[in-house]
């Protein structure tokens, strides 16, 4: 065999999924993290520091060009900034009231809402219902841990999701390379600035707390995106769906290993169950449709 050959079949593929579960896992690593700075910064004053890094990051990395782009494209990348701000403020919101495990599993709710819709089959209600059976024995295994704030929060999170996979592709498709999400991220970092700071405090002046949140900007957004874009090189949008539905097993385990959160038997059936209900759904839109669509090809994380 020459030097230049390449992989064997299907090394590729589970080298994808290595990637992808790498992010998964850093992305809860950051997320358990940003938990244990609530005291000291809050978890508005966390959102902040969270999409200031991650749009310092970005900006070199992309190094975008303010000229040449449409009023549309302006709208889209503003919209989608928006949108980010709100979504991890939500996030972070919900982890205050909420365990780690149950706020992503009722945050997915939005992403797999949107594949549900877009499937357009019977089967793709079937799996709803087991998503909805997964939330109520959330609930009835332990109400005494769910706030109606935190259900609130995490709802608005999920909403706030679906929205984000939405003004992403219309980002995607007004702007060339990273340049839209950039300037979408750094306006949803000015957004958040004024509640960050609120929230902060004096706390800002602590090199480092503000270190610490560069630590949760790099671990929650700069490796997941760099990890999944790769893998999406090599994984098929339904495949890459499906892998994200595992996103509130990795949260119940990071739960329990780094915060000590403890979920019963009836609550982890209820999040198993939400995590087989997003991938029949991604897998039932991928058997419907001959080509992708908008909410097959899933963006990376945010």
């Amino acid at each position: 065999m020459s030097a230049a050959a390449g992989p064997a079949p299907g090394t590729a593929g589970v080298g994808a999924v290595g990637l992808v579960a790498i992010g998964l896992i850093c992305q809860q690593v950051g997320s358990s993290a940003a938990i244990m700075l609530f005291p000291e910064v809050g978890p508005l004053g966390m959102v902040m520091l969270r999409l200031v890094f991650s749009t310092l990051i970005l900006l070199v990395i992309a190094r975008p060009t303010l000229r040449g782009h449409s009023p549309r494209a302006w709208r889209s990348a503003l919209m989608l900034g928006g949108v980010l701000a709100l979504m991890n403020s939500f996030y972070y919101l919900a982890l205050r009231e909420l365990p780690l495990g149950v706020t992503v599993t009722i945050e997915v709710l939005g992403p797999l809402a949107l594949a549900v819709v877009a499937a357009r089959t019977r089967t793709s209600w079937v799996w709803a219902g087991l998503a909805l059976v997964g939330i109520v024995a959330l609930g009835g295994g332990g109400w005494d841990r769910l706030t109606l704030a935190g259900v609130l929060f995490a709802l608005g999170a999920a909403a706030s999701w679906a929205g984000y996979i939405l003004s992403s592709a219309r980002v995607g498709r007004d702007f060339d390379r990273l340049d839209g999400l950039a300037l979408a991220m750094a306006f949803g970092a000015l957004l958040s600035l004024p509640f960050g700071i609120a929230d902060a405090g004096g706390a800002l002046l602590r090199i480092e707390l503000v270190a610490l949140g560069a630590a949760v900007a790099v671990l929650s957004s700069t490796i997941p995106y760099a990890l999944e874009l790769v893998a999406l090189r090599r994984l098929t949008p339904a495949v890459f769906g499906i892998l994200m539905s595992l996103g509130p097993a990795l949260a119940c385990v990071a739960g329990f290993v780094l915060l000590g959160q403890r979920l019963s038997l009836l609550e982890i059936a209820g999040v198993a169950l939400v995590v087989v209900a997003s991938a029949g759904a991604v897998w039932a839109g991928r058997v419907e449709r001959a080509e992708p669509d908008l909410v097959a090809d899933v963006p990376p994380t945010p």
